[in-house]
């Protein structure tokens, strides 16, 4: 009897511990010979799942419909961080499978169609056209061509206009909106009852992607973060951070920055960089990070005075 009792009680703790675990996180990757992945995030609610971020290969979009099928749960609801297409190409692999689902994004998709990913759209042309091409390489293009050609496919259907407390699938959530960051507009998260944060692009371990940034905008977006009492923080790409890792990150994003604006050598902005972000690049990335660090030196931080305000206001044609 003794034994039995104990069992149950073993069972009613492991089923508690379970229960209260505040997310599930797929990893997303940043691989040397191909596109990225971004982290997913999958939240329970009463209605379902909400998954925060659905990636760009199609492997990754079967990772979370493989989580759903084995919590027996619907996805009820997708949050974009933003519009990047390693953030959301999965929205379509999640859409055939749950016709219904509720996609939560803000409104920078459609001045990105209009400029950036019509670039994007007419480079991928230029390379599908080039024999060689690897296979691999021509089936990620033609799957991020679809839904460049089909936007509806990754398309929000609740805009997020501004930050406020909202009920994603049932569960309430502090969603936020930095306005002219990483992108004209990111959304983040912070579940007050786990004191989780969500940021998506906002914090990438290795270096800040600067492609469509505002980056004085970004550090406004990182300082609005920092003001939240988050004891965890998932970035859009790396390992989950503490508060005390994120400091450390947007210490080292300032100083970048403020060395871009600055007059100082190149390469002191770029051993900085790599300097005061080490403990989050990995062995694999440290060229990488330099070479990326010194490309966002010369096209964000230091190009023409328009092509610094570029991304600091709506996209248009």
């Amino acid at each position: 009897m003794r034994s039995t009792l104990i069992a149950l009680i073993l069972l009613t703790l492991a089923g508690a511990a379970g229960a209260a675990k505040p997310y599930h996180l797929i990893s997303g990757a940043v691989p040397l010979d191909s596109g990225p992945d971004g982290n997913t995030i999958v939240l329970d609610a009463p209605k379902g799942l909400i998954v925060f971020d659905t990636g760009r290969h199609p492997e990754h979009a079967q990772k979370i419909l493989d989580y759903a099928k084995a919590r027996h749960l619907p996805i009820a609801a997708i949050v974009n961080s933003h519009w990047h297409l390693d953030h959301t190409t999965g929205n379509w692999d999640i859409r055939q499978a749950y016709p219904h689902v509720a996609v939560y994004a803000s409104g920078a998709l459609e001045g990105a169609l209009q400029t950036f990913l019509k670039n994007s759209r007419a480079d991928t042309d230029k390379m599908l056209a080039d024999p060689k091409t690897p296979p691999a390489v021509r089936d990620q293009l033609l799957r991020g061509r679809s839904v460049i050609d089909h936007p509806e496919r990754i398309r929000p259907n609740h805009v997020v206009a501004k930050s406020g407390r909202m009920t994603i699938a049932g569960r309430p959530l502090d969603v936020h909106l930095a306005k002219f960051a990483a992108t004209e507009g990111d959304v983040w998260v912070y579940d007050r009852s786990t004191k989780t944060a969500i940021v998506g692009d906002l914090v990438v371990d290795i270096v800040p992607f600067m492609d469509t940034a505002c980056p004085d905008g970004w550090a406004k977006a990182l300082n609005e973060v920092a003001a939240v009492p988050f004891t965890t923080l998932i970035p859009g790409h790396g390992p989950v951070m503490n508060r005390a890792d994120f400091m450390d990150w947007k210490e080292a994003y300032d100083n970048f920055v403020d060395c871009g604006h600055s007059d100082a050598a190149k390469e002191k902005c770029i051993d900085g960089w790599s300097q005061d972000a080490a403990k989050f690049i990995d062995d694999a990335h440290k060229a990488y990070a330099r070479e990326a660090a010194e490309y966002y030196l010369e096209s964000r931080l230091r190009s023409s005075p328009a092509e610094q305000q570029k991304y600091c206001k709506p996209l248009k044609a």
